[in-house]
């Protein structure tokens, strides 16, 4: 019997469904348009662009030319790159432009369907940005899908690491950049640590199409971008630490997978108590429960959670004397990306590698928080769906599954699930061998790269594969003749299949993960060949689709290479198109791609983005996934009873449970994961939603400062606050004049001011109240100021005033955010105590804010009110001064290498010339190398006018 939402849905058509039939009208215009548009010339077609843009500026919205541009960009695609847009694919640029979420399956062509809104949207002349996930792709689009947009008129730049400024600042000026999400985050990051608006890369945030949404916006949001500096070395404590972890034992020490913590036991605190105390890192009578071992604590956690939860070769690798962290979700190497708190450092002493120093932020931004600075946002991924909440909740993104081009043909049976590991790797191998004698393509999915390595080590082990078609054909002998035919044709099939794989010395195959990153698009490419066995960590965004028999231009371009000069490319393209058609059909034949998974992921998109690379383009396909009872998340979620119940009802070796009810329950399992992850990632943001709020407003203040010319009555007003509060501090309202703190006043005028005013004796002048006190401190201190401007002038004056503020700001900012970190990592002990850790953080977040503003006023004016700037003369009889300090130093060092010189062997020496200039090294302004040893209180030889500590010497 029907439900009642099943039976609606039968009826009425799902939300999807309806909102999918209401773009139809609009994919009926475009292609009402594409006889008219196709006829045009090359030129005509381009004229297009100028004349869309005219009738945007005269009132038109970007929605009123959407049928025209798209049609232009079709055309444009069919003339350029020789493909031409399915009505799915300008559905799925609709979408894309509504502001929502394309989840279009594999190989639907997402790259192409990305040209259209970006063309439209570019159009109105703000910035258009395709985010990718990694540079490879970014560099291959904007090459690609480029030459679409260069043919229409539109400038194209890509944003990866390592570009020069000027690169950057082209690749953000032109109309669509192609780039990476850290590239954005970072740039916005580095934008915002400027002094000059001409230094920003980043001119706007007007729409952005976000490829792999899911990826990026979700499983990557998880941790913020840090731009951070160096601190204290503490490389000795994490050594120290590190070699006694591995000495305690699972008594010592409580491990929560679910939540990736450790701590001690009481047991296991007092080891470590006697092993630090041994060391020297505990004094006396302290322990670990007193205040001032906080840090030792955060140590010690720090290595218990690098031994305990963290994997070499599953989390990180170790690439020479460095450790790289893995991304979970896709299996690359983040390259530059540290693990915060000290972990990293902790993973480094367990590694024995060099330990880098810990950092201070110095600037942060979630994923979340940067993306939302955007007018609109738009994403395409292959799998959405599953975590549309979410999408909804944090980026009011809507997202809509567009239906595939050709129907899907694929198989995606149920799980099989083992006892034990080795039975399922058994069993994983046996229906390897299988598909590769019958000429099947296999993708093998892992979910580490020790997995993979592990199946790439079963595969080559000669004897594992004999030993293993021994035990089939046991099996096969047991059974009955005529009871299970089908089985016994199945076992002795595969005993076959493994025998002819141990006599050709394993099985051939390829192996992609981190560590063979670079082989990446190729091993992809022709993972579709027949009988070709691919093992990869990760399928999510890899950018290169798997065609079934090969792919034609990767194999073109290899024959071209090796062929050398004046091969015939069309000849060879000919040659090498019918042998990739017949390997096609055998592969069809076969049954298709066979994506054969070894393990669930925690996240259900992660395992659909596995099970897409099969069946695209409506070909056969097949998807199967081997479990056992041992897999993380099956050990994790709790696995013990059901064992027990196997063993109990006397389940053979080999044997595999195969059930849709398995499905669903592992299915379950991996929504309360998902559910798990996205509150993870929720109450991070509710914690970095506070600080956002108080980013935007340091930020926006820096921009202010930097686009303004004269920030004279900034200053002013900062300086006048700063009246107001010490006037209030010392002289209390409704306080008598003889309980006014003057001495306190002056004290802090002189110290605020730089200036000896007669406070004490305003204060004894008969009928004088604090407002008079205040009126007169403004005139006298806006006196001085002036002599300032009259002395330097004006300009100077501006100039300096600019970037006292600026410097000011971010250093109080980087402290701030310090302080906000060690808040938070202390704020949840307030629960104890019945009171909510978020509302907590927000209301001392706020005072500590308002305590950064009055420090802020503080200082600027101080510094200012002190600042002295020298006169050209002046900067000459320093840099006199530091010439003179200098030869002196090289006069005393050449006196002492000349006595010892005396005292030794004579050897033939420099000519006096050369000895003259060693001495004397001219002083250069511009070529701090030649300043020799400067005090930081000194002005700065460079000739700002501010002291050398402010201005070369600022750390």
């Amino acid at each position: 019997m029907l439900g009642m939402g099943t039976l609606a849905r039968k009826v009425f058509g799902s939300a999807n469904d309806r909102k999918i039939k209401a773009l139809r009208p609009i994919v009926a215009k475009i292609n009402a348009l594409e006889t008219e548009v196709s006829a045009l010339s090359d030129d005509d077609l381009k004229a297009r662009t100028p004349a869309l843009k005219a009738r945007l500026a005269a009132g038109e919205s970007l929605d009123d030319i959407l049928p025209d541009a798209f049609a232009t960009v079709r055309e444009a695609s069919r003339r350029v790159l020789g493909m031409r847009p399915f009505d799915v694919q300008l559905m799925g640029g609709i979408i894309l432009h509504s502001g929502a979420i394309a989840e279009m399956r594999t190989g639907e062509g997402k790259t192409l369907v990305a040209t259209l809104p970006s063309y439209l949207n570019a159009l109105s002349g703000k910035s258009v940005h395709v985010v990718t996930v990694n540079d490879y792709l970014a560099r291959r689009d904007a090459e690609w899908m480029g030459r679409v947009h260069n043919f229409l008129g539109l400038t194209v730049g890509v944003i990866v690491p390592g570009q020069s400024e000027m690169e950057k600042r082209a690749a953000y000026q032109a109309d669509i950049a192609y780039c990476t999400n850290n590239e954005l985050g970072f740039d916005y990051l580095r934008d915002n640590l400027k002094s000059q608006l001409s230094d920003m890369f980043q001119r706007d945030h007007g729409f952005v199409v976000v490829d792999e949404v899911d990826s990026i916006l979700i499983d990557e949001a998880r941790t913020p971008l840090i731009i951070s500096g160096p601190t204290e070395d503490k490389s000795d404590l994490y050594v120290a630490i590190d070699k006694f972890i591995p000495e305690l034992t699972e008594a010592h020490y409580e491990i929560d997978e679910k939540a990736r913590s450790a701590i001690l036991t009481e047991e296991g605190n007092d080891i470590v108590e006697q092993r630090l105390r041994a060391a020297g890192h505990l004094k006396g009578e302290a322990t670990l429960y007193d205040p001032e071992s906080v840090s030792l604590v955060h140590h010690v956690n720090q290595a218990l959670r690098a031994h305990k939860l963290f994997t070499r070769d599953k989390d990180y690798i170790v690439r020479g004397a460095e450790v790289v962290l893995i991304d979970e979700f896709t299996g690359r190497m983040m390259s530059g990306r540290r693990l915060s708190e000290g972990l990293h450092q902790a993973i480094e002493a367990k590694e024995g590698v060099t330990i880098q120093p810990e950092n201070v932020t110095l600037a942060s931004v979630t994923f979340q928080n940067y993306f939302r600075l955007y007018d609109k946002i738009a994403g395409m991924t292959g799998t959405a769906l599953t975590e549309v909440d979410e999408f909804m909740e944090i980026y009011k993104l809507d997202v809509l599954e567009v239906p595939t081009n050709l129907p899907v043909a694929r198989q995606d049976e149920d799980d099989q699930v083992f006892r034990t590991a080795m039975e399922k790797y058994a069993a994983i191998v046996e229906n390897i061998a299988d598909a590769h004698v019958r000429g099947q393509p296999v993708l093998v999915g892992t979910t580490s790269i020790e997995k993979s390595e592990l199946i790439s080590r079963l595969l080559k082990d000669v004897t594992f594969l004999t030993d293993t078609a021994d035990r089939l054909e046991g099996w096969a002998a047991e059974i009955k003749p005529g009871k299970e035919a089908e089985r016994h044709a199945y076992l002795t099939r595969i005993c076959a299949a493994l025998r002819a794989a141990a006599a050709e010395g394993g099985l051939e195959h390829n192996v992609l993960n981190a560590r063979f990153h670079e082989q990446e698009a190729h091993i992809v490419a022709q993972a579709g060949r027949p009988g070709t066995i691919t093992i990869a960590t990760n399928m999510a965004g890899r950018g290169t689709d798997i065609q079934l028999g090969g792919n034609v231009d990767m194999q073109v371009a290899e024959e071209m290479e090796k062929a050398g000069d004046g091969a015939d490319e069309a000849e060879i393209r000919a040659r090498v198109a019918v042998t990739v058609a017949e390997a096609k059909a055998r592969v069809i034949e076969a049954g298709g791609l066979f994506v054969l998974a070894t393990e669930r992921h925690e996240s259900r998109r992660i395992d659909n983005q596995l099970r897409g690379r099969s069946g695209r383009q409506g070909d056969p396909g097949l998807s199967r996934f081997f479990l056992s009872l041992e897999d993380d998340l099956m050990r994790i979620f709790g696995s013990d009873r059901l064992d027990k119940m196997l063993k109990r009802l006397g389940m053979k070796e080999g044997e595999a449970i195969v059930h849709p009810w398995v499905n669903k329950a592992l299915e379950k399992a991996q929504g309360k994961v998902e559910a798990r992850n996205f509150d993870i990632r929720k109450n991070i943001l509710k914690y970095d939603d506070v600080m956002n709020d108080q980013r935007k407003v340091i930020f926006d203040q820096r921009r202010e400062i930097m686009a303004a010319t004269d920030l004279s009555e900034t200053v002013r007003d900062m300086r006048h606050e700063l009246i107001d509060d010490l006037v209030t501090k010392y002289m209390p309202a409704k306080a008598y004049a003889d309980q006014w703190n003057t001495q306190g006043l002056h004290a802090d005028v002189i110290r605020y001011f730089n200036a000896e005013l007669p406070v004490i004796s305003w204060a004894g002048e008969e009928g004088v109240d604090d407002q008079e006190i205040r009126e007169r401190l403004y005139r006298e201190t806006d006196k001085l100021i002036a002599e300032k401007v009259a002395k330097y002038g004006p300009d100077t004056m501006r100039s300096v005033e600019k970037q006292v503020l600026l410097q000011t700001i971010d250093q109080h900012w980087r402290e701030h955010l310090l302080t906000l970190e060690h808040l938070r990592s202390v704020i949840g002990l307030r629960g104890y105590a019945q009171r909510d850790p978020l509302n907590e953080f927000k209301s001392e977040a706020f005072t500590l804010f308002e305590s950064l503003l009055n420090r802020l006023r503080e200082d600027v004016t101080g510094q200012i009110s002190h600042v002295q700037i020298m006169t050209r003369e002046e900067q000459m009889a320093m840099i006199a001064r530091l010439q003179e300090m200098a030869a002196a130093k090289q006069a005393s060092e050449a006196q002492a290498r000349a006595g010892a010189v005396a005292a030794a062997p004579a050897q033939p020496g420099p000519t006096a010339q050369a000895a003259a200039e060693e001495e004397v090294t001219t002083l250069d302004p511009n070529a701090p190398e030649t300043w020799g040893q400067v005090s930081r209180n000194e002005p700065c030889p460079c000739g700002s006018g501010l002291k050398y500590k402010a201005c070369h010497g600022k750390f």
